[in-house]
């Protein structure tokens, strides 16, 4: 099941997509007698994975609204996120290495998480623009990820149980300007510009997906496959990361954890393949689908 916000009419709502159409959550929820949340942040919040069955239910036996995905524009799933997004940095080996010396980080492979933040106020689309502020930065890369929406508010989550806790997956180009980076000495400055925050186009309910999550994972621009590789070469397994993560800070229903990029990105490159005015970034994950934006 995918869950999709989109811009319809002029406003903004949500639903779920379904061979090749959107049924609006105001419908489905309309059916089964149930409170309609204002967006899927709140429905994530209010229903998690509770009203998955009876969804299924009414789309293979209803007669319901329905309306073309190309009448929409499709938004980020989570326009604006409870809080920052958490991310895990180095977490493939193939990254890693290709970044040593890059940043100040001591181990090439890490014995432990590297978590960070960055501030997605908003979150951007499919097809939005990553618009790139002329003059502060002149190295800007990308990095396909896999990113975990979480379900249920937990604390100290013990890993046989992580899955529990999850909503589903969907598609996170963290965008990165390296030059600010560098010049700060930290991650947060040079991953959290306006617009430096695709996600998307949908959440894939965790149903559909399978655990452990194992998936072919890849981005290309302008067509040239950049990076290639499979969430079953993370360092720090979804498991191990909810788990760890929790431990002492109490993970809310919503919150986007982005799980780290394999080898491939324009840093790592000899001379670097940076982005630039006009570039076509597509982040692919298998079972979700695409993730495009255009480098503005």
């Amino acid at each position: 099941m995918k869950f999709i916000s989109y811009i319809y009419d002029g406003r903004e709502d949500y639903g779920i997509l379904d061979k090749g159409s959107i049924v609006p959550m105001a419908s489905l929820l309309g059916h089964l007698g149930k409170a309609i949340p204002e967006n899927l942040l709140e429905f994530i919040r209010i229903y998690s994975d509770s009203l998955i069955k009876d969804f299924e239910v009414v789309l293979s036996t209803e007669d319901i609204e329905k309306i073309p995905y190309d009448d929409v524009k499709v938004t980020a799933p989570i326009p604006s996120p409870r809080r920052n997004v958490f991310c895990l940095g180095k977490n493939y080996k193939d990254h890693a290495l290709e970044m040593k010396g890059f940043t100040d980080v001591k181990t090439d492979i890490p014995e432990y998480p590297i978590y960070f933040t960055k501030v997605a106020d908003p979150c951007i689309g499919h097809m939005d623009k990553v618009i790139v502020p002329k003059g502060y930065t002149e190295k800007v890369d990308y990095e396909v990820e896999l990113a975990i929406i979480i379900g249920k508010d937990g604390k100290d989550i013990p890993k046989e149980k992580a899955e529990e806790y999850i909503f589903g997956y969907t598609i996170a180009n963290d965008i990165s300007a390296r030059d600010i980076q560098t010049k700060h000495s930290q991650w947060f400055k040079g991953k959290s510009l306006d617009t430096f925050t695709p996600v998307g186009p949908y959440i894939v309910h965790k149903a559909q997906i399978g655990f452990p999550v194992e998936l072919d994972i890849s981005c290309k621009v302008n067509g040239e496959l950049r990076q290639n590789s499979n969430t079953k070469h993370l360092i720090f397994d979804i498991s191990y990361i909810i788990s760890d993560l929790s431990k002492g800070l109490t993970l809310r229903a919503g919150d986007i954890i982005l799980t780290g990029t394999p080898a491939g990105v324009g840093m790592g490159f000899d001379p670097p393949k940076l982005l630039k005015s006009g570039d076509v970034v597509e982040c692919y994950i298998e079972k979700i689908g695409t993730l495009t934006n255009i480098i503005d």
